[in-house]
């Protein structure tokens, strides 16, 4: 028998993926939760083999949830469950430990293989993700100027880019203020970026925020 736990701030998504697993003889919901914050309660409280995971959510977002899970549960795979398409994200998630990522628009057998292939300890690359994965290896130079941040700048910047300041970021984050604005020059200099508003700028052109 699958555990899963499901996060997702939408009461009527979560209904709907906790119905359809049920009618899998395998699976078996331990948990929900509805933000980064509550997954991070769940996982602590509830053994399970798989988390289904959503992005955008308010307060903590899965996106700052997901190392913080990686280091509470090392063994547990985490399935990001998106709004957004896979060539916004996939690539910077997986790289920090989502065990795959696909998108909300996908048939809902796919999340269910996807949800056994991770339990079995293995990543769940979608024909979606092999392509991005595929085109990458094809690049010379390596991928878009987020691409390039590593976890922590990659929180740091979408919160940067959604307008949110230093303080607020490092209440968010657990860090101080001073070590926000290292990680801010840090990921100015990768992205070749001179100011918030080009931050914001660059987020909204590439569709990583609303």
């Amino acid at each position: 028998m699958i555990r899963v736990g499901i996060v997702d701030d939408h009461a009527i998504v979560r209904q709907g993926l906790k119905q359809f697993f049920s009618e899998q003889v395998d699976l078996r919901v331990v948990g929900e939760a509805a933000s980064g914050r509550e997954a991070i309660d769940l996982v602590r409280n509830a053994e399970m083999d798989v988390l289904v995971m959503d992005l955008s959510m308010p307060g903590q977002s899965g996106i700052d949830a997901l190392g913080m899970i990686r280091a509470k549960a090392p063994d547990v795979g985490i399935l990001i469950l998106s709004g957004y398409p896979e060539e916004h994200y996939a690539m910077n998630l997986i790289r920090q430990g989502a065990s795959g990522y696909l998108n909300k628009e996908c048939e809902p057998m796919e999340i269910v293989n996807a949800i056994r292939t991770i339990a079995l300890g293995r990543r769940y690359i979608s024909p979606a993700v092999a392509e991005l994965l595929a085109q990458q290896l094809n690049r010379k130079e390596g991928g878009a100027p987020h691409e390039q941040l590593s976890e922590r700048e990659f929180q740091v910047f979408l919160k940067l880019a959604k307008g949110e300041t230093a303080g607020e970021i490092a209440k968010a984050l657990s860090l101080s203020v001073k070590t926000v604005s290292t990680y801010r020059t840090r990921l100015m200099e990768k992205m070749n970026l001179a100011s918030n508003s080009d931050l914001t700028y660059y987020a909204l052109k590439n569709k990583l925020i609303d």
